[in-house]
């Protein structure tokens, strides 16, 4: 029974995943040239290379060029930079949101007070014309 059971395991085609498994840690290199020609002139070449494979086989074969790429490197240090400034212009902001409205609370505090005071200081001159003959 063991025996049935392993030839079918071993017999069975390779699926999507094996035959990715094996191109990521292997690697699959597709290369070509297309020339376009008029009248014996060439017009356009494009050389294509491709290479398909995991990151840790690529780097084993000495293929690292995305870690000193400037398209790739200086982009996110640039956007790095950038988010530091942003959090650094945000918590400015964020101060003088406070310290604004401490002062619209301080100012508000005053004019409750000087009301209050003008509103007793009135009754009073109500009071002393009432008690005047």
């Amino acid at each position: 029974m063991s025996s049935e059971r392993s030839t079918l395991i071993t017999a069975r085609p390779p699926g999507l995943v094996d035959v990715l498994d094996r191109i990521l840690d292997k690697g699959l290199v597709i290369a070509g040239d297309i020339k376009v020609s008029l009248a014996n002139v060439e017009l356009l070449t494009l050389q294509i290379r491709l290479l398909v494979c995991s990151i840790d086989k690529a780097e084993q074969i000495g293929l690292n060029w995305w870690r000193y790429d400037t398209n790739l490197t200086t982009r996110a240090e640039r956007a790095e930079a950038e988010n530091l400034e942003l959090r650094e212009r945000l918590s400015v902001l964020e101060q003088e949101i406070r310290s604004l409205a401490a002062a619209n609370l301080a100012a508000i505090s005053r004019e409750q007070n000087q009301l209050a005071n003008n509103q007793t200081a009135g009754r009073k001159a109500k009071a002393k014309r009432r008690n005047r003959p």
